[in-house]
């Protein structure tokens, strides 16, 4: 996947010089003074408030560096914790400009008002069990109870494996993270379903003993993590897509935060244009041509 990933980002290098006329999403967070993202209830390595309040994880990491193409600082973020059920209300509606908290991208999202961008994360769903029930795979689940989280896709894998394997599994549904967790290590469930990667954070941070628990596949599918937008600003479409790209390219040309200033003296033709010194990527957006 990441030589995939790295074979799009190369086409960074071609992007049109034509001047982007702003668009309205761009407009108000310049307005504002900062981005407003979507964050997940809490799932450390993806989005998670430390002991000081500061949030840290692929998906916040993935709204600062956008705040960095519009402002120049990674802090100009705010961050509001949202459930499975609130977040894509809450990007249609405007509460928030950016929606990156581990959401799979779906056909009918993507075609019920909102945008995806570049995929961050793939991933496929898991069940986690105690190991004290001996239960290492799905077919040995017959009769289960599930805690599972309302609004998310976790819903439709648990019936899709039930009635796929006869499996007659019971979900138990709750309608926020910290309940749903709470619920399984209290008993309430016999497994936990949600994204491996979710899982195995969740199993690291919030147990007394990680040794206690397994983790396996719902079902062999991979699945793409995407930030996604509002449907109908292109400009901002174009904007979020490209500040990912960016730490692709990054990553692509052996640019870091160490030699960024090395590399601006760069005789590579795609370095002068990814680096802003010669001019047009970043007046096709809207921003500085050193927006990367």
């Amino acid at each position: 996947m990441k030589n995939w990933n790295i074979g799009i980002a190369a086409l960074a290098a071609t992007l049109s010089a034509t001047t982007a006329h702003a668009g309205p999403t761009l407009d108000k967070v310049k307005e504002r003074g900062r981005i407003v993202c979507g964050a997940s209830q809490g799932t450390v390595g993806f989005g998670s408030p430390d002991d000081k309040g500061y949030w840290t994880g692929l998906d916040v990491e993935t709204c600062r560096a956008v705040a960095v193409a519009i402002f120049g600082d990674k802090e100009k973020v705010e961050f509001v914790p949202l459930s499975g059920q609130q977040r894509i209300p809450a990007l249609q509606t405007g509460e928030i400009d950016i929606l990156p908290r581990t959401l799979t991208w779906t056909l009918q999202r993507d075609a019920n008002g909102i945008n995806f961008t570049t995929p961050t994360y793939y991933e496929f769903t898991g069940f986690m069990v105690a190991k004290s029930s001996g239960v290492t795979k799905v077919e040995e689940m017959t009769g289960a109870s599930v805690c599972v989280q309302t609004g998310s896709t976790t819903e439709v894998v648990v019936n899709d494996v039930s009635t796929k394997q006869n499996l007659k599994l019971n979900p138990v549904v709750f309608d926020n993270v910290a309940a749903t967790r709470q619920a399984f290590f209290s008993g309430r469930c016999d497994a936990l379903i949600t994204d491996a990667a979710a899982l195995a954070s969740v199993r690291a941070t919030q147990s007394d003993n990680p040794d206690d628990y397994v983790i396996f596949p719902a079902t062999k599918y991979m699945d793409a993590l995407t930030p996604a937008v509002r449907h109908g600003d292109d400009n901002w479409l174009d904007i979020v897509n490209w500040s990912i790209q960016a730490l692709l390219n990054a990553e692509l040309y052996g640019i870091t935060q160490a030699n960024v200033d090395e590399m601006m003296g760069s005789d590579d033709p795609r370095v002068k244009r990814f680096l802003g010194m010669e001019p047009g990527n970043g007046k096709a957006l809207g921003l500085d041509d050193k927006f990367a």
